[in-house]
């Protein structure tokens, strides 16, 4: 039969130690992304929703509930209130979009992850604003944690493609930032594990040891190691140092002074 996909799955050799992903050449003319799974596949579109749908003529039904939500206080000056359903609706949307970043991150496409995962976040925020039933907002918000790591990992992986590893680093606070304010906020229901926080750190640590060192940060690292052991001859020759490398990069900040021995190592 021409529906069964037993011949692309025999093609596709399944292996459940990877991710199993790819692009194919849809029928019409526009690009695919396939999950290969151990009893099939899942395969969604690149753009707009992964299955492709409509909802009410809008992209999403993220999109066609934002335009109720703005209707209802432009129009009738109150708050839309999502119903359960509505809110069923929505998490079916996030969870395929979850599978789709998931994938796109495993092929390197950044910019689409950092999209979908700053969409789910965008979700998470407008359940919580239009919904009553606290039950129903934790089942969006307990999942707040791994989509900012993934968002947090996607920013992250850009920059380092271009060898930024203090903007890379820089993410990676924020990221941290925002999964701490999370904690903070949901202690009790998100229990004591905070793997999001520990995997980034970890990264965190992977990256300092791969940034190349310049020849500021060398010299107040021997300024720093001389001010502990009180040579302050040695000291002095390496601030007058750090003072003239950062006049030639910067005369006008070089002029304001500055206190090398006292920075830290790291971001």
């Amino acid at each position: 039969m021409a529906d069964d996909i037993g011949p692309i799955l025999r093609k596709w050799h399944y292996s459940a130690n990877d991710m199993n992903v790819r692009l194919i050449q849809g029928e019409d003319g526009r690009q695919k992304l396939q999950l290969r799974l151990d009893l099939g596949l899942l395969q969604m579109e690149l753009d707009g929703r992964p299955d492709g749908r409509r909802p009410h003529h809008f992209e999403s039904y993220y999109s066609y509930y934002l335009h109720k939500s703005r209707l209802a206080e432009k129009e009738e000056a109150r708050s839309l209130n999502l119903t359960p359903f509505d809110c069923w609706l929505l998490q079916q949307e996030a969870i395929q979009l979850y599978h789709r970043y998931v994938a796109l991150m495993r092929l390197g496409d950044f910019g689409r992850v950092l999209r979908d995962t700053k969409r789910n976040l965008k979700l998470f925020d407008f359940v919580s604003s239009h919904s009553s039933n606290e039950t129903i907002i934790w089942s969006f918000e307990q999942y707040r944690p791994y989509v900012i790591m993934m968002n947090t990992r996607a920013a992250v992986s850009q920059c380092m493609e271009f060898q930024d590893y203090n903007k890379a680093l820089e993410q990676i606070r924020k990221g941290r930032s925002r999964l701490r304010r999370f904690y903070r906020m949901h202690g009790e229901k998100a229990g004591d594990e905070r793997v999001e926080l520990e995997l980034l750190q970890e990264w965190a640590v992977e990256i300092r040891s791969k940034r190349p060192i310049s020849d500021r940060d060398q010299l107040a690292r021997e300024l720093r190691r001389a001010v502990r052991s009180e040579d302050y001859e040695r000291a002095a020759l390496l601030r007058d140092m750090i003072f003239e490398l950062e006049k030639s990069i910067n005369p006008v900040k070089s002029e304001s002074g500055f206190n090398s021995a006292q920075e830290e190592d790291n971001p």
